[in-house]
């Protein structure tokens, strides 16, 4: 015999919220959440499959394994990302703005950024950036090969940088100081053992002190950039990577 329902106008009983019906979206979600909570390494289809209050047999109808469900973390990530339409004569500059803005989101998503260095572009969102990527590095007129390899080594360097900030935030958050604070205790601590050293044994380590401390995260990230950017452009035939070159100094805000 069913239960009888209780009348529209009587006030229901505040429990456990219903279950929302599994998708890969909800999946997806849930994987977010315990990827922000617990690193990596505490990313199960067991762990999701408890986050979402169900077993992990349920899952395997809308994600096929952990590979896949990075894919799709990372994809989801990417939609964050937004590609402009080519402009032949501002290349360079689109390409440090997708750049950018992969950065800022692998940042904000740390471990997306881990996740990402061994994961090949297979969603809507990653594919639509790299399509968009290579059409701008094409109207700018550098050839189809050199334009390939640079995206590949410019996704490892993206996320590498990124995962690097992550791992120093999470030092900086293990002491309770502000990130300057930090930043600058640690360039103090670092010049005064560099002048400790044996003189004569590491020259041009200790003459060029200053300029290995100098720069924070994004100027440092800037520079590498146009370094890459710079390097694809000499692959343009008849040399004409002339607006290749980025703005001298034009670090983004924020510490690195």
């Amino acid at each position: 015999m069913s239960e009888q329902p209780a009348p529209p106008w009587r006030t229901r009983p505040r429990g456990r919220p219903a279950r929302q019906p599994l998708s890969q979206p909800a999946v997806v979600d849930a994987a977010l959440a315990v990827l922000s909570r617990e690193g990596l390494g505490g990313l199960s289809m067991r762990r999701v499959a408890q986050e979402l209050g169900t077993g992990p047999a349920s899952l395997y109808a809308h994600v096929s394994g952990r590979e896949e469900l990075l894919e799709l973390l990372v994809d989801r990530a990417s939609a964050e990302i937004t590609v402009p339409a080519p402009d032949p004569e501002r290349w360079a500059e689109q390409v440090r703005d997708v750049a950018r803005q992969a950065y800022r989101v692998y940042a904000a998503h740390t471990e997306l950024a881990l996740a990402s260095l061994a994961t090949i572009p297979t969603g809507p969102n990653a594919l639509r950036v790299t399509d968009g990527l290579l059409a701008i590095l094409r109207a700018g007129g550098v050839p189809p090969q050199p334009a390939a390899w640079f995206l590949d080594r410019l996704f490892l360097y993206i996320a590498g940088d990124a995962y690097e900030g992550a791992l120093y935030a999470a030092k900086v958050r293990a002491t309770g100081q502000d990130q300057r604070t930090w930043w600058t205790r640690l360039r103090a601590q670092l010049t005064e053992y560099y002048r400790s050293l044996p003189p004569g044994r590491y020259p041009q380590v200790q003459e060029y002190m200053n300029e290995l401390m100098n720069g924070d995260g994004d100027v440092r990230f800037d520079f590498g950039l146009d370094l890459l950017i710079q390097g694809v452009a000499a692959h343009i035939p008849g040399g004409n990577g002339h607006s290749a070159r980025g703005d001298e100094g034009s670090g983004r805000g924020g510490a690195g």
